[in-house]
């Protein structure tokens, strides 16, 4: 019987399963064997993140990771299982109540770990070392740890906050480009011709946009037109300078004060590259000097991963928190 353990990766841009072997070794990077299976994005309600409409996903993903998995004639046991959600902290009382439950009807009780998306993508980044991670992507979320416990900054929605974020960013260039639109102060000319490329004209934006149950997203998808207009736009370089500021300000309020703390950037907002890149640099030597900077190991799936396997071997030594990672 050889052992396992599932990594689940659940987003906005929906889910990612992989299974590896339950003792990967000293490896702070645990990576997946076999396929890497894709879902829609979980769904969520007035009770918070969908347990059912995940458990749909995972469990046969799950069957079929396992009755593939490599070297397994005689069987494969689901040793640990750890689920990454994004609004795990505010959203997942669901998932604490139902998952397990679920779980052990299925697969004979593995220890089940729930995390925020946030903890996975540092464990991901930077393993189970003190440090921090500002996970930029629609939104924005930083986490960081000194091993004891847990801090976290912003990661409040788009409506409350996110700020410096992939949605912050693209509803500060839409303004600047209805503000060129209406003549006010603050508009962009080069901003409001991308706006019109992207979504029709600029007096149809509310009706484009409010009805939209992905208001975040749709948001989100006008923030690499900012970055593309920067180099020769003072408004959307200002706006970049912004999120600069903003990513900066939560790093500095979750990084350890400890010397060479270490500190990475994750999410897809890094791939709007140096005209976002190059202002954060600078704020967080300014923020942050105590922190080094450090190239993320992996994602948040291989940090899931990580995790179920430290599970799996009772050597978790990452900290337990309430809303950021229970063990259930």
């Amino acid at each position: 019987m050889t052992g396992w353990v599932l990594g689940a990766d659940s987003g906005g841009s929906g889910v990612r399963l992989a299974l590896a072997p339950a003792e990967p070794g000293p490896s702070r990077v645990v990576r997946p064997v076999g396929p890497v299976l894709t879902g829609p994005p979980v769904s969520t309600g007035s009770g918070g993140i969908d347990a059912g409409h995940l458990l749909e996903q995972l469990v046969p993903a799950a069957r079929h990771l396992l009755a593939h998995a490599p070297g397994t004639a005689g069987g494969a046991e689901l040793r640990a299982v750890c689920v990454g959600a994004a609004g795990m902290a505010t959203l997942g009382e669901r998932l604490r109540a139902e998952l397990p439950t679920a779980l052990a009807a299925a697969f004979g009780a593995p220890r089940l770990l729930l995390a925020a998306d946030a903890v996975t993508a540092y464990a991901g980044a930077l393993g189970e070392r003190s440090g921090a991670v500002i996970a930029a992507g629609t939104g924005l979320i930083a986490v960081g740890t000194d091993l004891v416990a847990w801090r976290r900054a912003d990661g409040w929605g788009h409506l409350l906050g996110d700020c410096g974020g992939g949605a912050w960013i693209g509803r500060a260039g839409l303004e600047a480009a209805l503000r060129q639109h209406d003549g006010r102060s603050g508009g962009s000319p080069a901003l409001l011709a991308r706006a019109q490329e992207l979504f029709g004209p600029a007096a149809g934006l509310p009706g484009q946009l409010y009805p939209r149950t992905d208001r975040a997203a749709a948001l989100a998808s006008f923030a690499p037109e900012v970055a593309a207009c920067a180099a020769d736009d003072a408004v959307a370089a200002g706006i970049l300078g912004r999120a600069a500021v903003h990513l900066a300000d939560c790093a500095a309020a979750v990084c350890p004060t400890t010397p060479q703390a270490a500190l990475a950037v994750t999410g897809g907002l890094v791939r709007l590259g140096e005209p976002l890149l190059g202002p954060l640099r600078e704020e967080l030597t300014a923020r942050v000097p105590q922190a080094r900077r450090a190239d993320p190991a992996g994602d948040p799936l291989t940090g899931a991963l990580l995790l179920a396997s430290r599970l799996a071997s009772g050597q978790l030594a990452l900290p337990a928190d309430p809303a950021l990672l229970r063990t259930l």
